[in-house]
């Protein structure tokens, strides 16, 4: 594979272009780090609000005078949707879990930057002022030199005046040479150190994000697992719901009778007689429109109210 520092080179002695390139990149790929944790916070309060306002719906009447079969499965509707809410409850502690992991590992590799960072700074500092102080010398050693030549195209100047001072000059600016090259290999082999390091902590953090997300759908996919189970027990209940089953228990419990009043007559007041039973008028209630056709659980269930009428008049549910 590719190196860094292969890579994030400068001809400049002095310049630290190439090494700013890598530490903007970190920088970045912390804020990303950042960015993931606060959006996984922000997922958990979403995933914890929905479940405090399931809770509160699970709570609400819903079915309370319903009986028998169909209050059964209500009632499993309710409970389940207050599972649902505790569920979701749980995904939000879980995303909250990893986003807290998140943040430990962006700190971790923030400390174990932040020594090599300072000690790198520090290498940089140094080779730039050797560099500064190598440069003087030479411009001064360049100076004397020329100086020197003038003095020899000069017959009325003693040439070896300046002798000892000209080989001071070479000698301190032949040494700063070599101090600047000694300063340079000691900071070329901490800059490899260094982008060795980042390099590493780079493909950590993306491997890292990677898995962190994938794990993040994985919670959201197990969610919808688990409410998916919870709401198949609702509809295991709908299917022992029984339509015939309810009528009957309504009618066992609160029929009022089987025989329907008798007609009323004319009685004649002179002569105490009663007129003839003719057919009693029709009390039938007149016909009701209704939107869409009515389930018709079973053929053999009309005229079950019929027991529960009262002078003649169907009782409505």
């Amino acid at each position: 594979s590719r190196e860094l520092h292969c890579d994030f080179r400068n001809t400049d002695l002095t310049s630290t272009g190439g090494y700013d390139a890598i530490i903007l990149y970190l920088n970045d790929g912390r804020r990303t780090c950042k960015e993931v944790e606060d959006f996984m916070k922000a997922r958990a309060s979403i995933e914890e609000k929905y479940a405090k306002d399931l809770l509160g719906l699970s709570k609400k009447v819903c079915g309370h005078n319903e009986m028998n079969t169909l209050k059964k499965s209500l009632d499993m509707f309710k409970l389940q949707t207050e599972h649902v809410s505790l569920s979701h409850l749980q995904l939000a502690h879980g995303m909250r879990e990893e986003a807290k992991k998140v943040e430990e590992f962006r700190e971790k590799q923030k400390e174990m930057r932040k020594k090599l960072e300072q000690q790198m700074d520090a290498l940089h500092k140094q080779k730039t002022s050797q560099f500064k102080k190598t440069m003087d010398t030479k411009k001064t050693y360049e100076q004397k030199c020329r100086d020197k030549e003038e003095a020899d195209q000069n017959v009325n100047r003693n040439a070896n005046t300046n002798n000892t001072k000209q080989i001071e000059k070479v000698e301190l600016y032949q040494q700063n040479v070599t101090t600047l090259g000694k300063v340079h290999d000691d900071w070329l082999k901490e800059h490899i150190k260094a982008c060795e390091m980042f390099e590493k902590q780079a493909m950590e953090r993306i491997n890292f994000l990677r898995n962190t997300v994938w794990t993040h759908l994985n919670q959201l996919s197990q969610q919808c697992v688990s409410s998916d189970e919870l709401y198949e027990e609702v509809r295991k209940s709908l299917e022992q719901c029984d339509v015939q089953e309810d009528i009957e228990h309504f009618i066992n419990l609160r029929r009022t009778g089987d025989k329907p009043p008798a007609a009323v007559v004319y009685e004649n007041f002179y002569s105490g007689q009663k007129s003839p039973a003719g057919p009693p008028p029709s009390r039938l209630p007149p016909p009701v429109t209704r939107r869409g056709p009515l389930p018709d659980p079973t053929n053999h269930s009309r005229g079950m109210f019929y027991s529960l009428t009262v002078s003649g008049v169907l009782l409505a549910l």
